[in-house]
């Protein structure tokens, strides 16, 4: 427990209990604790971490919450989210912290976005970009060339990364898109292992990914969830627990 709680200070009772699934609290319901993020967008509402855009602060670059809980590697997390129609959003994990721009996260990240247009897919924010859209179980090649931005960028088209390969159907896009509720609450659940990657929402696997490129994948790295650079909008997280495997 010392390593699941490294650098949230005095732990909320929420934060220390653990229920009999090994599963432990990493929201309160209440404050912002062992959170950090830009309060401009960010805050605690009816017992959920609620970010907003509004029309006076329109974001400029994605701007995140970050869990100062520690660098998770294998773990499942679960909670639940509900979105407005024009919202953007997501959940980082395994993720860097920039330095150059305030609350940034460059890595793998659960999509979420209201018109569910990308609910569920494996998108990795400021690298390699999509790595299965919603429905779909790939595998990543191995990469052999530099880490480099300039290097990653030209692996990249249409938003997609040219080593991603379809290896399997977990269902057609539409049909999976019609199990996500529109501006109303649903489940998620990751389940993160080693270098495979599952997305599921309302207990549905929407995107599986098995990650053999060595050079970009990444073993731990930080949690948070976004807002997005767009027009107003709203996101709430609720009921959010991990468990380290």
């Amino acid at each position: 427990m010392a390593m699941l709680l490294l650098g949230t200070g005095t732990a909320s009772h929420a934060q220390r209990k653990k229920n009999k699934d090994g599963f432990v609290a990493i929201f309160d319901g209440k404050t912002l604790n062992g959170w950090d993020g830009d309060k401009t967008y960010w805050r605690v509402e009816d017992g959920c971490l609620t970010g907003e855009i509004t029309p006076e602060k329109l974001l400029k670059t994605n701007s995140f919450i970050i869990w100062q809980g520690g660098k998770p590697a294998d773990f499942e997390l679960v909670g639940q989210f509900k979105i407005t129609e024009a919202g953007n959003s997501g959940i980082n994990y395994r993720s860097d912290q920039l330095t150059d721009v305030p609350y940034a996260l460059r890595g793998y990240q659960a999509d979420i976005d209201g018109k569910n247009r990308y609910t569920g897919q494996n998108y990795e924010e400021r690298k390699r970009t999509t790595l299965a859209y919603r429905g779909q179980k790939t595998e990543i090649a191995p990469y052999n060339g530099p880490a480099s931005p300039d290097s990653i960028r030209v692996r990249v088209k249409n938003n997609a990364w040219t080593g991603m390969k379809v290896i399997g159907s977990l269902g057609k896009s539409d049909s999976l898109q019609n199990l996500i509720k529109t501006n109303d609450w649903n489940t998620f659940h990751l389940v993160i292992k080693g270098n495979r990657l599952q997305h599921y929402i309302n207990d549905v696997l929407m995107s599986d990914v098995t990650d053999d490129d060595a050079v970009n994948r990444k073993a731990n790295g930080l949690l948070g969830v976004q807002v997005h650079v767009g027009p107003p909008m709203k996101v709430q997280y609720k009921e959010l627990m991990i468990k380290q495997l």
